[in-house]
Order: structure tokens, then sequence, then C-alpha cells
């Protein structure tokens, strides 16, 4: 069942008095871009007949192959709270077709949908996520440009005075609950500046929908406060990164698969092997979860952010934590993701990597429950523990070895991706930086 019917959202938007509609999309690098059109033009919009130039959009189309179709998810209208008493602003998030009614294959979204039917395939009803977003905020200069003074110097949870982000925080939360997110927490992170609001789990495609949402929304609320909020992953030196962990869990129905009262910890055969294929797949799908340049000056070591592949129930140092909960709470937390990836591609392959573990029935190699911080490249090949890629280089050399991750994708996100991703690269690897400036020039 729709969550709206086409009735309803003209009823809604004649109520809110609506003037103008968003028409969403995510590209390839996880960027939002949308069409806006004005009410008239509605019922068209609604009958999938409305068309944009793909050529124009990173890792789209060719421009001699350049018209698509958006299709509007009815289930994704929202009103902008925050736009005009004398003409509200509404969105509904879309899907891409090609001008035959096709599907895109390079649609992001699209091709969540399509790994999901692999997991419906398998037994499986529901992928659900919940994603724990960071970000910075930095003020803005007289001409509206972020700077780089942050606008407090609060630590882990914080309150004001030290938290000045906390009625900026305050209205984020606001704005998304009148939008209708159900809003956990909201708090200070460990580094000045920096912040978390942690909204409820729901499936993979609503819930990357929230994800982009939710940065936007950020994104405008902070504006209206005269500070900058970025989802870069390292934006300072020296002080911790933002992440996106990201919780996940399978289900059967109404049951959480993951979930066995009499298993082990409490945990079935089936999110061991799920954790088996995120442990198998980890290094290779890093890439798409971590990808930036900037994402590698988060995954080090120092600073919270998990650069080794293993994983453990209450140890925070491995890249997979599995959280107490159980019950429907019972869930695999991936802490490596970070709030630059696209949330729709980053989820499908991480789904990919643990039903190659479930439909393989790879059997998960033994928790790490110490500090692997402290330990040294010795003791890390004796426990069996990878370290992550160290560069966005050496990610796309892996991406490339992995069947799994590859097919997760399809052969044209992978494509497009890896060529803007090696475009990325080399801009960074043949830029001088103010660091070697500063090193070199007097001494030599």
């Amino acid at each position: 069942m729709s969550k709206f019917t086409k009735e309803e959202i003209y009823k809604i938007i004649e109520e809110e008095n609506v003037k103008f509609i968003r028409l969403q999309f995510t590209d390839l690098l996880g960027t939002i871009k949308n069409v806006e059109i004005p009410y008239s033009q509605l019922d068209k919009a609604l009958d999938n007949e409305m068309m944009f130039d793909g050529s124009s959009i990173e890792g789209f189309v060719r421009i001699e192959e350049s018209d698509m179709q958006l299709h509007p998810d009815l289930d994704t209208f929202v009103v902008f709270p925050w736009t005009s008493e004398k003409g509200k602003v509404a969105r509904f998030i879309c899907d891409i077709y090609n001008p035959d009614g096709t599907p895109f294959e390079g649609c992001p979204r699209y091709n969540l949908k399509r790994n999901l039917q692999r997991m419906e395939e398998l037994g499986f009803s529901a992928f659900n996520i919940g994603t724990e977003p960071e970000f910075f905020l930095f003020k803005l200069d007289e001409a509206g440009e972020p700077t780089m003074e942050l606008n407090d110097k609060g630590g882990y949870f914080d309150l004001a005075p030290t938290d000045l982000g906390e009625n900026c925080r305050r209205d984020i939360v606001l704005e998304l609950e009148e939008m209708g997110f159900e809003i956990e927490a909201s708090h200070h992170e460990v580094a000045p500046g920096q912040h978390e609001i942690d909204f409820k789990y729901s499936d993979a495609v609503k819930h990357c929908d929230d994800i982009q949402t939710f940065k936007l929304v950020v994104k405008t609320i902070a504006r209206k406060h005269g500070l900058h909020a970025t989802f870069m992953p390292k934006p300072l030196f020296g002080v911790n990164g933002s992440g996106m962990h990201a919780n996940m869990s399978l289900f059967k129905g109404k049951e959480n698969a993951f979930f066995d009262p009499n298993g082990k910890e409490q945990l079935s055969e089936t999110a061991y092997q799920f954790t088996a294929g995120i442990v198998k797949h980890a290094v290779n799908f890093t890439a798409v979860t971590n990808p930036t340049v900037n994402s590698y000056k988060r995954l080090v070591p120092g600073y919270e952010a998990p650069c080794y592949v293993a994983w453990s129930g209450q140890n925070r140092s491995p890249l997979i934590r599995i959280p107490t909960s159980r019950g429907l709470s019972t869930r695999i937390e991936v802490r490596s993701v970070d709030p630059a990836a696209n949330p729709y591609m980053a989820m499908s392959v991480m789904l990919a990597a643990g039903l190659d573990g479930v439909e393989n029935k790879m059997k998960a190699p033994e928790p790490v429950d110490r500090n692997i911080y402290v330990m040294d490249k010795e003791e890390r090949v004796a426990n069996g523990v990878q370290d992550l890629p160290a560069t966005l280089y050496d990610a796309l050399q892996e991406l490339k070895k992995d069947d799994v991750i590859k097919g997760a994708l399809g052969e044209h996100l992978l494509e497009h991706f890896i060529e803007s991703k090696e475009i990325e690269w080399d801009m960074f690897r043949t830029q001088v930086h103010p660091w070697e400036r500063e090193q070199y020039l007097s001494s030599y």
C-alpha cells in the first residue's frame, strides 16, 4: 500500500498552499539533484512525463542519449516546512527511467532496489538500516561563504553555552519531526563543532531517502543560523572525523533473521554468515563506502575510526561491531562508512557482501576482543586482521578485484564510478598542497 494516493497529495498541496514541486534524485556521487516545477505541471509529473537532460548529470549518459524520465515515488511526498507561507515547496524523490520506460541502470536508487530483489530471492523480506551521520558546523563569513572557524569548542555530550550548536540542532530536529522523522537522539560529538542527530531505522530504500533528506535539512537550517554544515569526512587535522555508522539487519516477515534465542550470543547462523561476508568483502567495498580522497584521512588510528577489518561485540576498535540489543533490535554495525558515501550505493555493496556470506554459508572468523590499535603488524596478521586501504587509489584497485561488489553496482555505475574516482585521485596526486610548501620550500 502506498503512503499517499494522488487525491491525498492534491488535498495536502491545497491545504498547505504549495506552489512549487521539486522532483529530486541522486547522482553517482551522492549529490541531490532536482527539477523544480510549478504546481500547474504536477499532473504531467505524476503521469511520469517529466523529462530532463541526463548528459549533464555526473555518471548518467552521453549527450547523444540524454533524454531521461523522472518517475516520482508518491511515498516520498513531503512539504518543506521552512518554505514561504506565501507559497510552499514540496518534493518527491524520483527513480530515473529510460525513454522506453525501462529502469535506468545508472540510477543509484534503482540499483539498490535491484539488490533487494536478490535478497528476496534468498527468502528475506526486508533489509533494515539505521545510520548515524555526523557533521561539522563552521561559521559563514560576511559573503555567506564557509570559513574554517568552528561554531563551538564543545566535546562529547556537552551542553550550552559550550555547545553553541545546540539551538541549530534543536531547530533541525523540529524541522525533521515536522517532516515525519522519528528522532531518537541529538547531541554534540567528540570533536569541537561536530554533531550527531540519530533518526529511527527503516527499510533500506526509505532510509537512504531519509539520509538524503536529512543532509538537505541540516544544510538548510544551519545556513539560517549563519553556519555551514559539512558532511566532509575529515575537515580538520588532529580531531575525530565524521562517520556514518551503518546498523543492518535482515528480516523474514516480522522476525529478525539475525536473532536466535538459542544461538551463541543469541545470534543466528544467518547473522554470523552475514558478518563473514562483510569481513570478506570489506576491503573491496571501501571505495564505495568511503569514496573521496579525504575519506582516508579519517581512516587512521587514534581517532576512533576503524582502519582494520575484524569484528567483535563490545570492542569498538574493529570495523564491525554487534551491539548488545537482541530480539527485533539485533543488528550488525559497520563503522567504516562515512557520510560522503552515496547511501544507495553503499547499502547495495554491503548488502551484497553480507548475502554472499549467507548464500555460501561462510564461517565468521573468531571475534577480536582486544584493542586492535595497540597491536603491531605481526599481531594483526596472526589474528587474521586486514588493513583497510590507505588511499582512494588503493581502494579502487581492491574494488576492481571483487566480482560480488562489482555485480552489486552493475556495469554502468561501476564503470562511471571508477572513471570519476580515478580522475579525482589524479587531480589530488598532481596538486601541490600547502603541507609540501611548508615542508620543502625553505629547505631545498
